[in-house]
């Protein structure tokens, strides 16, 4: 088994009907259990690198290998095979589905991938048991499990995403802007949750964040523009 969590050679990638690439990173490896920090300006393509990273977009040349898995090697539905087992996703639009209750949208991964169901029972005793023990951590109170997602707020919203994210210990951690929505207390606590929850499964975690002052949490900081701007 390769070292490697994420390999990234030549990529490119270009928007439909854009005259330049907005991706060109000629090569970046991030270790299995890596924290890596990626910061940038608006529009460096941060949030472009993290869909390609979960194989919602795909590069128009290079190669993308996630756990050994090269993402243009699979068809649609293999990715989305390959993305619930093994990554947790987390958006800045949370994604969740706003007329299911909370603990359902935690769930949803477990829903998809019999193995991540797996992993989250050897954590919780039950998925639902991990799901349960997410939400707390992240300061869910319990009360508000059984509400739909679009009754909380949007920091609860952010911190429900996070516990689906989280749930069955996935592989590959990827997180954009987790704590925006979060104030400097739950920001705190979020940091540790997701910390200690990487550790525990030997994830690897890829965060992008303006707020530098989280960069002493990872392993490694990287600016995208210094990976960015190779010729096409």
């Amino acid at each position: 088994m390769s070292d490697a969590a994420i390999e990234l050679d030549g990529l490119r990638f270009r928007w439909p009907r854009a005259g330049a690439d907005s991706l060109a990173i000629e090569r970046l490896v991030v270790a299995r259990g890596e924290r890596l920090f990626l910061h940038g300006p608006s529009g460096c393509g941060k949030s472009t690198l993290l869909a390609l990273l979960a194989g919602v977009l795909l590069p128009r040349a290079g190669r993308l290998a996630v756990l050994g898995t090269d993402w243009a090697s699979l068809s649609a539905a293999r990715r989305d095979a390959f993305r619930a087992e093994q990554l947790g996703v987390l958006f800045q639009q949370f994604n969740l589905l706003p007329w299911l209750s909370v603990l359902d949208n935690v769930l949803l991964g477990c829903r998809f991938s019999r193995a991540r169901a797996a992993q989250a029972a050897h954590a919780g005793g039950t998925p639902a048991g991990q799901a349960r023990a997410l939400l707390e951590r992240v300061g869910i109170d319990a009360a508000l499990w059984p509400r739909a997602a679009r009754e909380l707020s949007v920091g609860q919203q952010q911190r429900v995403a996070a516990a689906r994210a989280l749930i069955g210990r996935p592989g590959v951690l990827i997180a954009d802007e987790p704590t925006s929505a979060l104030d400097a207390a739950l920001r705190d606590g979020f940091m540790d949750l997701l910390r200690a929850e990487c550790h525990a499964a030997g994830s690897t975690l890829v965060f992008v964040s303006h707020d530098e002052r989280l960069a002493a949490h990872f392993d490694r900081v990287l600016a995208l523009p210094a990976l960015n701007g190779a010729p096409s």
